[in-house]
């Protein structure tokens, strides 16, 4: 089949729109490093646009009716928001999924110590990442720490202008003849992904007579420096990395690329841009037949475990309680309800890049610029650990798309036998809903840095409208 560019489907007018699309994006991006970041953002932007929050609405027993907005936030990472449809929720819903966890490095519990003159964190990468990637780049560190009291100390630093930054350092070439013969998953190790925060020690009097324990306090100048800085400038004490949840991602913010400016280059496009194009998808559509979903998940980097991945029961609660508050909630409501539904899995693809051709089948790969992506099945190998999608499934959305013009392609992660991957789509496969992967071909995928097109971003966004407001199968 011939493949059709999306740039040459747009009019001036829908130029202009991509390029405000993308826009709106990038900033999200620059503000949402982590989970919680996107949290916050997501929230203020649905209650500008008149979602409730569940909870208040359960505690006040408020019914629900046709129209309404809720949402429901799971400890601050991960987000499930409706738009209550005309029909019964019994029918079936129609559910966008996407995860707003991206591949970083995590700070340790007992990370502060100090070597060689450098005071260093230590870290623990999250998710596939190759670990070379990460040195020598500028870095940032977001988060929070949660001190004994129950108060919160909120972490970004590394992004303003002004702000100091912090890196991995790496062997200068000149002698590195021996790390240059190792694999690469061996060049640079886990273990060595500790990031330098700083050098200069703290000063002690030099004219008074040093005790004991001034003397000892010198062992370790550079580390008792950095302490100082944290409890002047942030407040909190070395115990409080016990329980702090600290991100280490790339400093500075998402960037047009190309003389065209047609690409966006930032951190994080796994799974943002699919969470965002979610989002924005909910905000734009009007009364539904079905009810609209959008869950914005934690953890799918690490295999969705954990209370605010995707393997929780937190959607299916928030599910039911939606449900109670309509005046339909049952056991076997439920259970008709998840049956019943139709669901994109928003995540990302890999793009085809010339300069590694032979890693991709031509025929069934995601170009930059060819659209919304659709993967009918993940998995390694042989189809391992795949959704594969119900061919029934794939001529309705097929159906819904020809109707409002929306430019897709159909793509697999790579050759069969090179690898592979998975996303959330087989757990609410296991509900026995109709599931299909769904999103944007991101290139460098799960770098520091990745591109997409801008055309890809908002024709995706009006593939997840068409989507919501068409889907019924």
């Amino acid at each position: 089949m011939e493949q059709k560019n999306t740039w040459e489907t747009y009019s001036e007018e829908q130029m202009k729109q991509v390029d405000a699309f993308a826009r709106e994006y990038m900033n999200f991006l620059d503000n949402g490093k982590t989970e919680r970041e996107c949290i916050d953002q997501i929230v203020n932007t649905l209650e500008n646009a008149g979602y409730e929050e569940l909870e208040a609405l359960v505690k006040a027993d408020k019914k629900l009716k046709t129209g309404d907005k809720v949402y429901s936030v799971w400890m601050n990472k991960s987000i499930v928001l409706f738009q209550i449809g005309r029909e019964k929720m019994e029918n079936g819903i129609n559910i966008l999924g996407a995860h707003i966890d991206s591949p970083r490095l995590d700070v340790k519990q007992n990370p502060l110590y100090e070597d060689g003159g450098f005071a260093y964190l230590d870290t623990h990468y999250y998710g596939g990442v190759k670990k070379y990637q990460w040195v020598t780049i500028p870095l940032s560190i977001h988060g929070v720490v949660v001190k004994k009291d129950g108060s919160t100390v909120e972490i970004n630093v590394g992004e303003n202008e002004d702000d100091p930054v912090f890196f991995v350092s790496d062997l200068l070439i000149h002698l590195a003849q021996e790390q240059m013969e190792k694999k690469a998953n061996k060049v640079i190790e886990g273990e060595a992904l500790d990031i330098i925060v700083g050098n200069k020690p703290l000063v002690i009097n030099k004219d008074k007579e040093k005790d004991e324990e001034e003397k000892s306090a010198e062992k370790d100048a550079v580390k008792k420096g950095i302490l100082e800085i944290l409890k002047n400038n942030y407040d909190f004490e070395e115990e409080d990395f016990v329980s702090a949840e600290l991100e280490v991602v790339p400093a500075g913010k998402a960037r047009e690329a190309g003389f065209d400016r047609s690409m966006i280059l930032s951190y994080g496009q796994d799974d943002r841009v699919c969470a965002f194009s979610s989002l924005k998808a909910m905000l734009e559509i009007g009364e539904t037949d079905r009810t609209a979903c959008c869950i914005l998940v934690d953890k799918e980097e690490i295999g969705s475990v954990g209370a605010t991945g995707m393997q929780s029961k937190f959607f299916e609660n928030a599910v039911a309680e939606v449900m109670n508050l309509s005046g339909e909630y049952s056991e076997l409501s439920l259970r008709r309800c998840l049956a019943h539904s139709c669901m994109l899995s928003s995540d990302v693809s890999s793009a085809f890049d010339p300069a590694y051709a032979s890693s991709f089948d031509k025929k069934n790969v995601a170009y930059l610029g060819g659209g919304m992506v659709f993967n009918k099945f993940t998995g390694r190998g042989g189809k391992s650990g795949s959704n594969d999608a119900n061919a029934e499934y794939l001529g309705h959305i097929r159906a819904i798309f020809e109707k409002e013009k929306v430019n897709f392609q159909t793509a697999e992660l790579g050759k069969v036998d090179l690898g592979g991957g998975g996303t959330i789509a087989y757990i609410l496969a296991l509900y026995g809903m109709n599931v299909i992967d769904s999103g944007v071909a991101v290139l460098n995928m799960h770098a520091p840095w990745e591109a997409t097109s801008k055309a890809d971003v908002y024709e995706t966004k009006r593939g997840y409208v068409a989507f919501l407001e068409n889907a019924s199968l």
